[in-house]
C-alpha cells in the first residue's frame, strides 16, 4: 500500500479513539433528547385538562377543526359506490343509548329550536317524505370501514319541510340568508345516554341523511332503528343511532366523545 493510501486510513488505535468519541457524543445527544422528551411529556401531563384532555392537545384538535371547516363545503362529497359493493351484514359500531327496547310504532322524534318552536313526529310522518338512497362508507374512528346502502331523507330536506333550521321559521336559504340559520344542531337518543353536536354546515350537507333503511330493509335495532343519522363526511362516532331529539341552536352542543377527549368536529 502506498504512503498516501496509508494516510487515508487511521491506525487501529486512532480508529478506536474516534469510535469512543463518537459513541460518547451520541450517548450524550441521546440523553439530552430523552431528557427533553420526558420533560415535555411531564409538562403535558400536568397541563390543565380541557374537555377531557390536556389543554395543549385540545388546542391542536381545535386547530385541526378550523382547518377542516375551512376546507369543507356542500360540494365536497364523500365517495359513493354501487349497491353491489355494500356489505351484506354491516359491522355494528357502538351500542350506547340502545339498551332499552323500543316500539317503532310508539316512538316519537322531538324536534325543537332555541326560539321555543317544537313538534313531535311519528316514524310514518318522516318516511312519507321524499326518499333518497345512498351507498357510502361508514368509517369508524377505531380504523375500520364498511360500505353500506342507506335509505332515508336528507336532513336539510327534513328541516325545510318542517320549517326548522332558521331563526325566523322561514324556509332554509343558506346562500341568500346564511345569518338566519341556527349555527349548530344537537341530536340525542331518547334516554340522552348518547348525544352528538354538529355545525350547521355539516348538518345540512347533501349527504347527511335521517335514515330508516339499510340494504333496502328497515333498520335493525343494533344499527339504530327506527331512525339514525348517516353523515359520511364524519367519522362513525357522529353517526348517532336511535335519534330521539333534534335541537337547532346557536350554542355549541355537548358531544359524548368530545367530552371524553376526542375531536368535536370529527371530520374526514
Amino acid at each position: 500500500m502506498t504512503e498516501s493510501a496509508q494516510a487515508a486510513f487511521p491506525s487501529d488505535s486512532e480508529a478506536r479513539r474516534q469510535s469512543r468519541r463518537i459513541t460518547r457524543r451520541s450517548f450524550l445527544t441521546g440523553a439530552v433528547l430523552a431528557s427533553a422528551g420526558l420533560a415535555g411529556w411531564e409538562w403535558l401531563r400536568r397541563a390543565s385538562p380541557e374537555d377531557g384532555i390536556p389543554w395543549p392537545l385540545r388546542r391542536v384538535l381545535q386547530f385541526n377543526e378550523r382547518l377542516a371547516a375551512a376546507l369543507f363545503g356542500a360540494s365536497r362529497l364523500a365517495p359513493t359506490y354501487t349497491p353491489s359493493r355494500a356489505a351484506a351484514r354491516p359491522r355494528v359500531n357502538g351500542a350506547i343509548g340502545l339498551d332499552t327496547p323500543i316500539d317503532p310504532g310508539t316512538w316519537r322524534l322531538r324536534v325543537e329550536d332555541a326560539a321555543g318552536r317544537n313538534t313531535s313526529l311519528s316514524l310514518d310522518s318522516i318516511t312519507k317524505l321524499p326518499r333518497t338512497e345512498m351507498v357510502t362508507e361508514l368509517k369508524c374512528i377505531e380504523g375500520w370501514a364498511e360500505i353500506i346502502h342507506w335509505g332515508g331523507v336528507p336532513l336539510r330536506d327534513f328541516a325545510a319541510h318542517y320549517r326548522f333550521g332558521t331563526r325566523s321559521g322561514d324556509a332554509l336559504d343558506p346562500q341568500r340568508h346564511p345569518t338566519d340559520l341556527w349555527t349548530h344542531i344537537y341530536l340525542a337518543t331518547p334516554d340522552h345516554d348518547y348525544y352528538v353536536g354538529l355545525d350547521i354546515a355539516s348538518a345540512l350537507h347533501p349527504q347527511t341523511l335521517l335514515c330508516w333503511e339499510m340494504n333496502g330493509r328497515p333498520l335493525p335495532a343494533n344499527h339504530g332503528a327506527p331512525l339514525r343519522l348517516v353523515i359520511p363526511v364524519k367519522y362513525g362516532i357522529k353517526n348517532i343511532k336511535r335519534i330521539g331529539i333534534i335541537r337547532f341552536q346557536d350554542e355549541r352542543p355537548s358531544d359524548y366523545w368530545a367530552e371524553r377527549g376526542y375531536d368535536w368536529y370529527a371530520g374526514l
